[in-house]
């Protein structure tokens, strides 16, 4: 018998001797239902179907623009189908006024060449009644005094303000795996090494271009150019990488009292556009070199102002044991993205995992003893604000929204929620799950993880991950998790740029995912106990 053989029937007879236990501290895993969940997720999945209609009917799905209504119009319809309790959308807010980009277009002439500009208008933007044109500008600034010769100027141009990115060739690959040495280390994570160095005195040099960049932008805000030009935060081959339009935040200023560019007066914003590295490059060195451009630009947008509000999707496998049905297991996903592509890997992705994950356990029959239930957030872009505000209309608030000090107020759902299991890292398959640091439920999840060994998808690491919507759970004190993914091309490619197409997913990578996200969810859903708190 071959090493990985005996393995093999040595795990199933481990995990099957454990099956009558369903206990935390005996874990088990109930491994017929494993076995239909499989046989369910990979052979009759729907998953990519989910997918196409988040992306490619219904995307993008920026947040309280009439696209993401429809998609969480389309997810209500749709897990109604499929036999759900509940389904519903939550409201929560008010949020702020929608946005939605109607026309755009760039081009540049020289007195020497034609070109279209690749760009992507940054959301929140305001736009122009029809084309606009103008020369390009470049504010050579060295001190906050150079602004004056640029006062009454700058209305009928377009301004770039930051010198282009350098460039290299790019040597590492696009789309990477997680190595086996980053998940040994991962699974090697202590308290130790988990914990964060305390943060040092504020660099003043850094202090000091912080506030220039203030200055500079409420002087650009107050002359209203055309647009305001940049190259994105990250991207080259076309990528462009694109947010909200920025409004001038002095240094400092905590981020619970910026101004919020969805609740702004559009006549106050200034209409900003994300170029293409190649092409922002291009124009700011025939500028150098004294050679005029010339930009057209056609940008219209309509705002959503009727409804300020946003929402989440809900619904539920009610549970069957009288003592537990009242307790809760929740998976999620948030549904919202960003608008230069139709949001596929950030997060319909994670959004039609959940999705499948809710469709599996429904087919195949299952009679959870807690109820399990499934939220698909709106607002996670902005700051969480639909996983939050759900967390404080249900389970409990913390001071200040985010549990930085102070004591949490707990509501009734509180002592009957369980456990969060949250996706949001791209197309990656699942290789593992963060603890967020509760160390009490290390042999539990490992155990879960066993029937997915011929996956490479057992690693448990102590650490904690941030940055997406288990922190509404975490931050109050209730168990919630993110999963250790593959990057595949998320950071590198996808994440938040106009490159994030339906065909950047990979079918098989989620399909897994989404059976083990099942497991978990179901498993936690029978055990006598609810998972342990930190």
């Amino acid at each position: 018998m071959n090493r990985n053989l005996l393995l093999s029937v040595l795990l199933f007879f481990t995990i099957t001797a454990l099956t009558q236990a369903q206990s935390i501290h005996s874990p088990s895993v109930d491994l017929e239902v494993v076995e239909k969940i499989k046989e369910e997720g990979l052979e009759r999945s729907q998953l990519m179907e989910f997918a196409s209609w988040l992306t490619d009917v219904y995307g993008p799905r920026l947040s309280s623009s009439p696209q993401l209504m429809n998609a969480h119009n389309y997810v209500k319809e749709t897990l109604s189908e499929m036999g759900l309790s509940n389904s519903h959308l939550h409201r929560w807010g008010p949020f702020g006024k929608g946005w939605e980009l109607k026309r755009f277009a760039m081009h540049a002439n020289t007195p020497y060449s034609y070109f279209p500009v690749t760009a992507f208008p940054k959301a929140w933007s305001p736009g122009h009644d029809g084309p606009v044109s103008g020369e390009v500008v470049f504010l050579n600034i060295d001190s906050i005094e150079d602004l004056e010769q640029y006062r009454g100027t700058l209305g009928n141009k377009f301004v770039m303000i930051d010198f282009p990115q350098p460039s290299e060739p790019a040597w590492d690959p696009i789309a990477t795996r997680r190595s086996n040495d980053n998940l040994l280390d991962l699974a090697n994570a202590s308290e130790r090494v988990g914990q964060r160095p305390p943060g040092g005195a504020p660099n003043p040099a850094a202090v000091a271009r912080a506030q220039q960049r203030f200055q500079i932008m409420e002087f650009i805000q107050e002359e209203l150019p055309l647009a305001l030009l940049d190259f994105g935060y990250r991207g080259w081959y076309g990528q462009i990488a694109v947010t909200a339009a920025t409004i001038p935040a002095a240094p400092g200023t905590p981020w619970g009292e910026r101004p919020r560019v969805y609740d702004t007066d559009p006549s106050e914003i200034v209409p900003q556009v994300s170029l293409k590295r190649e092409h922002y490059g291009r124009i700011y060195r025939m500028l150098e070199k004294g050679v005029p451009v010339e930009l057209e630009m056609d940008l219209r947008v309509q705002y959503q102002e009727d409804d300020l509000y946003g929402y989440n999707n809900i619904a539920e496998i009610p549970g069957t044991d009288p003592d537990l049905k009242d307790e809760v297991v929740m998976i999620g996903a948030h549904i919202d993205s960003w608008h230069a592509a139709t949001g596929a890997t950030d997060n319909a992705s994670g959004s039609a995992v959940m999705m499948e994950v809710m469709r599996i356990l429904k087919e195949i029959g299952v009679e959870p003893r807690r109820t399990i239930r499934i939220g698909l957030w709106g607002g996670e872009e902005q700051g969480l604000h639909g996983s939050r505000e759900y967390v404080a209309d249900h389970f409990a608030t913390a001071p200040g929204g985010w549990g930085q000090g102070g004591e949490i107020e707990r509501k009734d759902g509180y002592d009957n929620f369980s456990a969060y299991y949250n996706i949001d890292n791209g197309t990656g398959q699942v290789r593992g799950i963060f603890l967020q640091q509760n160390e009490e439920l290390r042999l539990l999840f490992r155990t879960w993880l066993q029937p997915f060994a011929d996956w490479d998808a057992t690693t448990v690491t102590y650490n904690n991950t941030g940055s997406t919507d288990h922190v509404s759970f975490d931050r109050v004190g209730l168990p919630g998790f993110q999963f250790i993914q593959d990057p595949i091309e998320y950071f590198t490619m996808t994440h938040h740029s106009n490159m994030d197409y339906y065909e950047r997913l990979v079918e098989q990578d989620l399909m897994r995912t989404a059976v083990i996200v099942a497991t978990f969810a179901y498993h936690t859903a029978m055990l006598d106990e609810k998972l342990p708190r930190k």
